[in-house]
């Protein structure tokens, strides 16, 4: 599904836990041009700008992990519809020129069948960072080797991605079943190997899609038909597992 934001005057509303400066502050020049997505193109200095530089390397389950280099830049989930300030916001992925998803970390998942990958910069309030009347953005190709992006607005030192593991065995195996708001078995933590496989298997009585926090991977659940996932965890941290619509947390994966 296609994420279409809008661009324009900051809002005035303080969300929990924002200073008066995040919900009202701006900074940069707001142009009237606007990207493929409608949003409003917001003009900086070189000097100032943050830079981009993406790197995509196949998944083991297909696909493509794409990793993201920034400088003068940081995520900042926390305050995404807030005000444009300097240096933070999050990044849209377009793929083959449709914008596809938003990242609110170094780290994304696009799927099998893309040819090309556009990593853009967005300030909290869904402006473009612009220089020179162009995006803050990277371009990739993918093809069957590991592709690398240079930044649109200037050059940043390459950090390759970590190869994805080759799995040396099946792994392992979790079921989930949800009925209405009830997760069986109940949620808990899964205690896992950086490197090994896990195979999710879930059954739903609604429609609904679960997301793989910080692995960007979904899974598109049917009435009573179960669903599987299986993916490499390359990464480490906590992770939760949790469905779109309901917003159930399902379970926690903690790599080590």
């Amino acid at each position: 599904m296609l994420l279409v934001g809008c661009g324009g005057r900051a809002t005035t509303h303080h969300k929990p836990g924002t200073s008066h400066q995040e919900a009202t502050g701006s900074s940069g020049t707001l142009l009237a041009a606007r990207d493929e997505g409608g949003h409003r193109l917001r003009e900086l200095p070189a000097a100032d700008a943050p830079t981009v530089r993406a790197e995509a390397a196949p998944d083991s389950e297909g696909g493509w992990n794409v990793h993201l280099t920034v400088e003068r830049f940081r995520f900042t989930p926390e305050s995404t519809g807030g005000a444009a300030l300097l240096g933070r916001g999050h990044a849209r992925l377009l793929v083959d020129g449709r914008e596809a998803a938003r990242l609110y970390s170094p780290w994304g998942y696009v799927p099998p069948g893309a040819h090309t990958l556009t990593v853009r910069l967005h300030a909290d309030d869904h402006t473009v960072w612009a220089v020179a009347g162009a995006p803050v953005q990277a371009t990739v190709r993918l093809g069957a080797t590991p592709a690398t992006a240079a930044p649109s607005s200037a050059p940043a030192a390459s950090a390759p991605a970590p190869p994805s593991p080759t799995p040396t065995d099946p792994g392992r195996t979790v079921t989930l079943v949800i009925a209405g708001t009830t997760v069986q078995p109940p949620p808990s933590r899964i205690e896992l190997k950086k490197g090994e496989r896990l195979t999710l298997r879930i059954t739903g009585d609604r429609a609904d899609t679960v997301h793989v926090h910080g692995y960007d991977r979904e899974l598109p659940l049917s009435p009573g038909t179960p669903a599987t996932l299986t993916l490499t965890v390359d990464r480490t941290g906590l992770f939760e597992v949790e469905t779109h619509e309901s917003g159930l947390v399902l379970t926690q994966l903690v790599v080590r």
